[in-house]
């Protein structure tokens, strides 16, 4: 009997001691260590300190990819001599990317969302939806008889779990940011924050009054036109003694902030470096802390067919075998489709991700240089950084985008687009006096930083004014300007120049990586990399998107000499 007690004995003080290093570890302690002030507590004035609980928040959809060091680039013959993917070291910190593309009917719920809440049939709101609408006739060809997908692909049920296309780079973007709204409406109203605003007849949530992430954390009254009673409780606070007991149904906690660790961080595209490292998946080759051989596809292996008894001959991914040979033969189709074919129809790779080479290309977040330079950032690098502040008004407050203050901006290709949408918080790039004595930037747009701007010529020291504008290093086309006719209607002024272009490449060119299945087996090659403008979709570039991973970059703390991974196919 004694030695039953000891025994639980040494079992509760072993545990109490686990949980002690787990919270010291994690700051899991609802004290501060170095005042002796408690957290959360409103007798000392209740300052927040939210609790982190790992490998909890694993954004939906996505796959946890640990960050690591690799090769970045070329792997194989460079038959195209163009010398875009010499091999570069990198590291890539940990994030979270979707485990397929993209799908139609993802995209669709998008589109939904957006036709209601910012009506086409409102006046002032009339270009907003058809701004995220996928360009369905990149499916045409003049010699084709392909039209059937231009009508059926995007909408049809029989294609809604394959992977959207006709989505330009702006749009894939614009959908992240809606993903991020969408994902953290659920959340505080899971957690009790919010009404259900779908079942709240009397809410309006449309227009200016839509949720917004970044409004909702300047100011939750700014939105839902301003009407509390959609805020149900809030995150609890405790009473101080002889505090009167609250009346049912009024809000009687607090707003969540982005301390309390709660909401979902910003859905992105993935950047070049990313997309890489998480297709090349090296770490299955891994064997202790080396990496054994080189990866020429996102699988094992130097070739595209499976060796599975069971599908022995099966092509791995969706790509061009030849030409005029999407497919094989009818009866013993070596891949199963000859356009973009159903997410998880062939095997993930090590980390889980389906379809990183073929199926289709895929948007990343980069703006596209021929090189990426030898003295370029090695910790996750990115071209493309613009970075702005909140707009502050006159009163100091931030800036909150009104239905009647919509800005659009007409593209290159004759689309008119909404600089910000109503509801959200207007950003602005920053100015010369937010980065006076930084040493780390001194520029709002960093996308041409180092390749030809201002800041490596010899004219780096004058001021704009001074600058002649006569020679421009990107030639690129003007915008056509935006007229409105008697109705109201934009009418585009589409001019064809006569210049001599020297380059397509500029500050609007972005990165697509993988292969397609219009794409024959040399692009299947992860290292590779292509360029389209931003403004323009074609019909085998989609898109996933990726988040930041908080807190540790490892989720699993055991170290093996070689990684397993068990995988799933759906056929």
């Amino acid at each position: 009997m004694k030695s039953t007690l000891k025994l639980f004995s040494l079992l509760a003080i072993a545990s109490l001691l686990v949980a002690s290093c787990k919270s010291n570890s994690r700051g899991g302690s609802s004290k501060s260590s170095l005042t002796g002030w408690n957290f959360n507590d409103p007798n000392y004035g209740g300052y927040i300190k939210g609790e982190y609980r790992e490998g909890k928040n694993v954004p939906p959809g996505m796959v946890h990819i640990e960050g690591g060091t690799f090769t970045m680039g070329l792997v194989q013959d460079d038959v195209m001599f163009d010398w875009n993917t010499t091999p570069k070291q990198m590291h890539v910190r940990t994030f979270y990317m979707d485990e397929t593309e993209v799908t139609n009917a993802e995209y669709g719920l998008f589109m939904q969302y957006m036709k209601d809440v910012f009506s086409p049939d409102d006046p002032q709101f009339k270009n907003i939806y058809p701004s995220i609408l996928p360009d369905t006739l990149v499916w045409r060809k003049g010699l084709g008889n392909t039209n059937l997908l231009s009508e059926s692909y995007l909408r049809h049920p029989s294609y809604a779990e394959y992977p959207v296309v006709g989505v330009s780079w702006i749009q894939a973007n614009k959908y992240c940011k809606w993903r991020t709204n969408a994902v953290n409406l659920k959340i505080l109203m899971d957690k009790g924050v919010i009404k259900n605003i779908f079942k709240e007849d009397s809410i309006s949530f449309k227009g200016e009054n839509n949720f917004d992430t970044d409004t909702y954390l300047t100011d939750p009254y700014a939105i839902f036109d301003g009407d509390s009673t959609i805020y149900k409780k809030g995150l609890p606070v405790p009473r101080t003694k002889g505090e009167p007991k609250p009346e049912k149904g009024k809000f009687t906690g607090r707003q969540v902030t982005s301390s309390d660790g709660i909401l979902s961080q910003k859905f992105r595209l993935p950047t070049e470096v990313e997309w890489e490292y998480a297709a090349k998946a090296l770490f299955e080759n891994r064997e202790y802390n080396n990496i054994r051989g080189r990866k020429k596809y996102a699988w094992t292996g130097k070739y595209t067919r499976d060796r599975d008894k069971r599908r022995r001959g099966d092509q791995l991914a969706n790509f061009k075998q030849g030409k005029g040979d999407y497919s094989g033969i009818a009866g013993w189709s070596s891949d199963g489709a000859d356009i973009p074919n159903a997410v998880m129809s062939y095997p993930p790779n090590a980390f889980g991700l389906y379809d990183m080479s073929g199926n289709v290309a895929e948007w990343v977040e980069d703006v596209y240089r021929p090189i990426i330079d030898s003295e370029a950032n090695d910790f996750n690098y990115f071209r493309g950084n613009i970075f702005t502040k909140k707009l502050i008004n006159e009163d100091g407050k931030v800036v909150i985008v009104g239905d009647g203050e919509v800005e659009y901006d007409t593209l290159e290709n004759g689309r008119v687009v909404p600089k910000d949408l109503p509801g959200s918080v207007k950003y602005i790039p920053i100015t010369r006096e937010d980065t006076y004595m930084r040493r780390n930037y001194n520029l709002a747009n960093n996308s041409s930083l180092g390749d030809g701007d201002q800041a490596s010529s010899k004219f780096y020291g004058l001021d704009k004014d001074q600058l002649d504008r006569s020679s421009r290093m990107y030639n690129s086309p003007q915008k056509p300007e935006a007229e409105l006719d008697s109705l109201g209607n934009v009418i585009n002024n589409y001019k064809y120049d006569d210049k001599r272009r020297t380059t397509l490449i500029s500050d609007k060119s972005r990165v697509f990586k993988g292969g397609s299945w219009a794409d024959r087996e040399y692009w299947l090659d992860p290292a590779q990399r292509r360029y389209f403008p931003e403004y323009m979709a074609t019909n085998y570039i989609g898109f996933r998107c990726a988040t930041d991973k908080m807190g540790p970059m490892v989720l699993n703390d055991r170290k093996t000499p070689t990684p397993k991974y068990v995988k799933r196919v759906r056929r």
